[in-house]
């Protein structure tokens, strides 16, 4: 997997749920990660009371991906996913970030099928229960908490995200 190639890539953010006073935040995040403005259309979440909801598509360099979920995660209260399609030469990435769970990040396929590296899983296979180690390889507990807040309010536009397997 090559990250130093010089095509552009190209993905989107979901911010899931965050509060009014954390939107200017996310913007700046997500501007300072791509070095160009970011202003973002919010809708209700309407899964969670008070907070807000959006959607972003966004192009950069091979990588940006996970300077946007780093510099998201550091602001804590924001649920989010952020992919990066393959280009040639480079893997696409998934992130998910949730407060309780933490952060996740996947290497994905140019089918958006997750790839996990051997290592990994030999790992799950010693750890003595392989059934929730590939859970967690698959990132299932961060979607299992997102499905919730992925099912957008009416006045929303609605991306379907679904786990593949």
């Amino acid at each position: 997997m090559n990250r130093t190639n010089s095509h552009a890539a190209r993905g989107m953010i979901f911010i899931h749920s965050t509060s009014a006073a954390l939107r200017p935040h996310v913007e700046w995040a997500i501007a300072a990660a791509l070095d160009a403005q970011a202003q973002l259309d919010w809708t209700d979440q309407h899964a969670e009371a008070g907070a807000q909801r959006a959607e972003f598509s966004w192009v950069g360099r091979v990588g940006t991906g996970a300077k946007l979920a780093s510099a998201l995660s550091r602001l804590g209260r924001v649920r989010f996913e952020v992919t990066e399609e393959p280009t040639p030469g480079a893997d696409g990435q998934r992130f998910m970030y949730t407060p309780s769970l933490g952060s996740f990040s996947a290497i994905t396929g140019v089918h958006g099928d997750i790839l996990v590296p051997e290592d990994r899983l030999r790992h799950a296979a010693a750890s003595g229960d392989l059934y929730h180690a590939l859970d967690a390889l698959l990132g299932r507990p961060w979607d299992d908490e997102l499905e919730y807040f992925r099912h957008a309010s009416e006045d929303a536009p609605v991306r379907w995200l679904h786990q593949v397997v």
